[in-house]
């Protein structure tokens, strides 16, 4: 199958499909594609594909004519969930397919199309080869996803530079945002944000609470902020109230805010403190100075996008192990390492843009770049 080099430059091409399903922090990740897309695309419609979990995203989204939302993954409905995605799709008569994610169940769905007869010219995907029409010069599965996705455009002429999420809040979750900031005495610039979480199946993410009190007063004591706003999700409510409770200068947003209100407060956050969660993503968005504290996970690969996000971790010999449960005899050591003063010296060190010129027992990695290239 022969590449397309500048599908932009095409004028037949006036509808088109984005698929991107899942998770969390991928999906978001995938709205700086997505608006890359739309910039190179500025008449065409463009539908987007995503699950519902996802959907609420972009319910204010003005990119998309259309955002539907099918559960081709559910187990015991997935024949007829597929049969569903495959009338969907092809009532929808696209010039052109963007299929962001990288898994079998994407790729059989879109080769039941082009054997029905009723799939488009042109199929860009993160593998290439069959069903897709582009091979994208990367294809290493271990990259970072950002640039993954980057080299499906690349490969057909799309510029992809926007360099970190973008989402499109309603009005409504403007001000609830803003009554959030007020009614809890979050002053612009005067306070952080914490992200202490993760969910449930990947709790060796989790910083801990010690720790992160412990840094709520060291953040205190230096003058970086003056009060702590902790958001967390459904499988965090413990944590957060755990972290509260040490202080009435920490104030518990959990099951008080939506997703798409995380950016709105982020964006006036002095900084963000996360450890490798789906929301850490969102808060991307803000565009505010984030850390990002990794263990099991690896930065080059998990880092949130955006020229103002560094992560770090300890670098150990069983770091990127990605496991449920630590199987070593000190249990999170890659956690233990990235002690609160540490972590305090590197946010003072990230907002004043120098050398913390601090040294620990365990070298630690520091990732800072767009997607993920780490240096010591």
């Amino acid at each position: 199958m022969g590449a397309e080099r500048d599908l932009p430059a095409r004028p037949d091409i006036r509808r088109i499909l984005v698929i991107k399903w899942s998770a969390l922090g991928d999906v978001v990740m995938a709205t700086a594609i997505m608006e890359d897309i739309r910039r190179a695309f500025p008449a065409a419609e463009i539908d987007l594909n995503t699950l519902p979990p996802m959907q609420g995203l972009f319910a204010h989204d003005p990119r998309f004519r259309e955002v539907f939302a099918i559960d081709v993954r559910r187990k015991g409905a997935q024949l007829a969930a597929a049969l569903a995605w495959l009338d969907r799709v092809k009532a929808g008569r696209y010039d052109l397919i963007i299929d962001l994610q990288r898994t079998d169940r994407s790729r059989s769905l879109l080769a039941l199309l082009w054997l029905a007869g009723r799939a488009p010219r042109d199929r860009l995907g993160n593998r290439g080869g069959f069903p897709y029409s582009n091979t994208p010069a990367l294809t290493d599965p271990k990259a970072h996803a950002l640039l993954q996705m980057r080299s499906v455009l690349e490969s057909a002429g799309i510029p992809a530079l926007t360099p970190r999420p973008v989402l499109h809040p309603g009005a409504h979750h403007q001000e609830r945002a803003y009554r959030l900031l007020t009614g809890n005495d979050l002053r612009p610039g005067r306070f952080a944000v914490f992200l202490p979480g993760s969910q449930t199946a990947g709790r060796l993410k989790r910083w801990g609470v010690e720790r992160f009190v412990e840094l709520a007063g060291r953040l205190r004591k230096a003058g970086l902020a003056e009060r702590i706003a902790v958001i967390g999700g459904p499988d965090e409510v413990a944590e957060c109230e755990a972290i509260c409770a040490a202080g009435d200068d920490l104030v518990n947003l959990n099951g008080r805010i939506e997703l798409l209100e995380i950016a709105p407060v982020c964006e006036q956050a002095a900084f963000v403190v996360a450890n490798d969660t789906g929301t850490a993503h969102i808060a991307a968005a803000a565009n505010r100075p984030m850390l990002v504290i990794c263990g099991p996970t690896d930065p080059r690969r998990v880092k949130p996008i955006g020229t103002k996000v560094r992560a770090i971790q300890a670098d150990l010999p069983c770091k990127n192990c990605y496991a449920k449960e630590c199987r070593i005899t000190q249990r999170q050591a890659c956690m233990q390492a990235l002690t609160p003063a540490f972590v305090a010296a590197e946010i003072e060190a990230m907002l004043t843009g120098g050398d913390n010129g601090v040294h620990t027992a365990v070298p630690v990695l520091r990732v800072q770049d767009t997607a993920g290239s780490a240096t010591p």
